[in-house]
Order: structure tokens, then sequence, then C-alpha cells
């Protein structure tokens, strides 16, 4: 929540609302793509919902997003053959997992939260805090490949063992066919880089933009009082969440078909300051990590709040449990810990940005901003049998 915008009544703010939605390159529900393979792809967008970038070497179509969907839900892609992609992932939770930590294939804690993939295909890079994975093929390499922690579990030495599973499978995801028939030609068409683009083929799918909000922007239904005083205070000056969630998809991170500038900013928000020093836990220092430069510590990417109401707990850590908990360390300018191996004053990181800071929000108000919140839970999103896991039925 940061300053700097004019203060908008009520119709003004859905005037701005509905302005810079359609200033994102939006207003069409069908775009149809040729893949250039077995079918063209056909997106079937949210209205002022941008076309989706997609690279030019892995094009869209049906059949690979298919041949992804039972890629992303197949346990037998892990190390050890126990955990899918849709572990940590699940769709009744916006694909994320409900935990404060995600757990790795071989039980190791990995130390941040898994991240929502709602409309993951607009983010401009797709993780907390590094800003040189910008695609889902490259991003898709650390949880699989990773060792530090362990996620998916595939390495050096069980990687044929692995791809072998996938080879000699019979059964209802007919892997050797589907491969054969969206990399057509290719010598080898099961192969890691082959998964890897079929995996984020689907999850340039998972797109949410049917909540109750988007409804009340189409004039299909309507919002309570204190929901429209929470989206009042939302886009307005007096709380400016806006700032780092104002965009289509409610972050500050976006990318699109028609992008000419991307903005990749990231954010101390004050969660921490360990001792009065600045310092963020020792496995969580966002940015920094990979600079080692002072001004990056603590800083993390703002995630989009689409479905916020079901990714619960809040953060990069999961160190936060509710919405109206989240409101409240916002208002206060940040966290302050009073006792333990974090304790420190949040409020005063040296680190923080300097927009952040204590906002006169009293408890109706804050109560407000987490109803508008509530607003943007998509629950056709969380049961489309689109998303679903192919093997449940089976």
């Amino acid at each position: 929540m940061r300053r700097g915008a004019p203060l908008l009544g009520g119709g003004a703010v859905a005037v701005a609302v509905l302005a810079a939605i359609a200033a994102c390159g939006g207003g069409g529900t069908t775009l149809t793509e040729d893949s250039g393979s077995d079918a063209a792809w056909s997106w079937s967008l949210p209205a002022n919902f941008p076309a989706p970038k997609v690279p030019a070497d892995n094009p869209m179509s049906a059949a690979k997003v298919e041949l992804g969907r039972f890629l992303f839900y197949d346990p037998r892609l892990s190390g050890n053959g126990e955990q899918s992609c849709g572990s940590c992932h699940l769709q009744a939770l916006a694909f994320t997992d409900g935990r404060a930590h995600a757990v790795g294939s071989t039980g190791e804690d990995h130390p941040r939260a898994a991240q929502h993939l709602a409309n993951v295909v607009y983010n401009a890079t797709l993780t907390w805090a590094n800003p040189s994975l910008v695609t889902l093929e490259r991003q898709m390499e650390t949880p699989l490949f990773g060792e530090r922690p362990v996620e998916m579990g595939v390495n050096d030495r069980n990687k044929a063992a692995v791809l072998e599973r996938l080879r000699t499978d019979t059964g209802v995801a007919g892997y050797p066919a589907r491969f054969a028939a969206v990399f057509a030609g290719e010598a080898e068409p099961l192969r890691w880089s082959n998964v890897i683009k079929a995996i984020a083929a689907f999850e340039r799918t998972l797109i949410s933009g049917n909540s109750r909000y988007d409804q009340w922007l189409a004039g299909k239904a309507t919002l309570s009082a204190a929901e429209l005083r929470g989206m009042k205070l939302f886009f307005g000056e007096k709380a400016e969440c806006f700032h780092c969630h104002g965009s289509f998809n409610f972050n500050d991170q976006i990318v699109h078909a028609g992008s000419r500038v991307v903005e990749t900013p990231f954010h101390n928000t004050g969660l921490y300051n360990i001792g009065g020093t600045g310092a963020y836990p020792e496995d969580n220092r966002g940015v920094f990590e990979l600079t080692a430069k002072a001004a990056d510590m603590g800083a993390f990417r703002a995630p989009s709040l689409r479905n916020v109401e079901v990714t619960a707990p809040y953060m990069h850590d999961g160190s936060i449990s509710t919405l109206a908990e989240v409101v409240a360390t916002y208002a206060a300018g940040g966290r302050h810990i009073a006792s333990g191996p974090h304790a420190g004053d949040g409020r005063t990181n040296p680190y923080k940005d300097g927009l952040i800071s204590r906002i006169d929000l009293d408890g109706v108000e804050q109560a407000d901003i987490v109803a508008f919140l509530r607003t943007l839970t998509d629950t056709d999103f969380l049961t489309d049998a689109r998303h679903a896991d192919p093997f449940a039925k089976n």
C-alpha cells in the first residue's frame, strides 16, 4: 500500500479501474492462435484481459495443453515417483497448497510458500525473488531439478529412469502416443525439454477472471456496502493498495502479447527487521540473495490478489495467517516482532519501501478492505474441469 495517487470517489474508482484494464490491451474474449500443430488454439479470455504472451518456440495447441495437464498431475514425474506438480498446487486453493512452506518429494521443507498459479501466464517474473526467471519453461527447471531445496527430486542419477516411466506408460495418459502427436517430426519427442514445454502450455491456460468483482464490473452482480467501501479504500489514496496490486491481475508485474515496457519491481514491506539491522531471516532474504546489495534485502514480488481468500497463509514465508492480519500489518506500516529469533520492528526497517508507511485505518475500514478482497474469488476457476486432475476420475 503506497502513497501518491489522487483520491477517487466510488463512481470514479469504477471508471478508473475499467480504463486501466482496457489499457492493458484487452477487449476481445476469444483469440485464435495458429500453433502450427494438430489444432489451432483458441484463448477464451475474460472481458478486457489482454492476449497472453506465448514463446515462439512453444506454441499452444489443445493436444499439448492436455498432455501438460496429465504431466502436471503425474507423481511419476518426481524422482521417487510420489509427488506431482499438483501436490503443491491444488486447484481448490487457486493452485497453491495451504502451507506456510511447501514440502518437497523427500519431505524437505522449502523456505517459502508455494505461489498460486492463477493467471501465471501474465506474470513478468515467476518466483518470489528472482528477476531472471521470466518464462515458465525456464522457471520449471527449478522445481524439477533443484537440489537446495529438493522439490520434485529429479537429478542426473534418475533423469533417465523418470523418463522411462513415461515411455513405458500403458495407462490412461498414453504418453508415447501423445508426445509423438504433439511433437510430430522430432526424432525423440519424449524428452525433458518437451515435458517442460507441455506443462508450461497447460499452466498458461490457468486463467481466472470471473470473480464477483469481475461480474460487478460487467454489470452482472452487486457488491455489498462494505465491499464497495473496501473497493474505494483499495483503489484510493488513503489505503493505496492499488500501487502494488492495481492491474487487471491485482499485481504490479505484468506481461502480455502487447507489452512494450515490462516493469519488474520487488518490495521490502517491513515484514522483518532482525535486531534493528534491516536483516531478514537468512533463508528468506529476497533479491538480496542474488545481488548481495543491501537495498535488495527483503525485496519480494507482490503476488496477484486474485483468489486471495483461498490462498492463506500469506506472505512469501506464510508467516501471516489471515487476510485481516495482512491488512493490519500494512496499516501499521510493517510488522513488529517483540521477541524470539526474529525480533525487531519492521516498521523501521532501513530497506523498507519508502512509500510504505503507517495508514490511519480503523477496524471497520480494515474489515471493509478484507470484504472487498473476498470478492476476488473466482469459484468457477477453482472447480473448472479443464484444469482438474485427469487421473482422479480414472
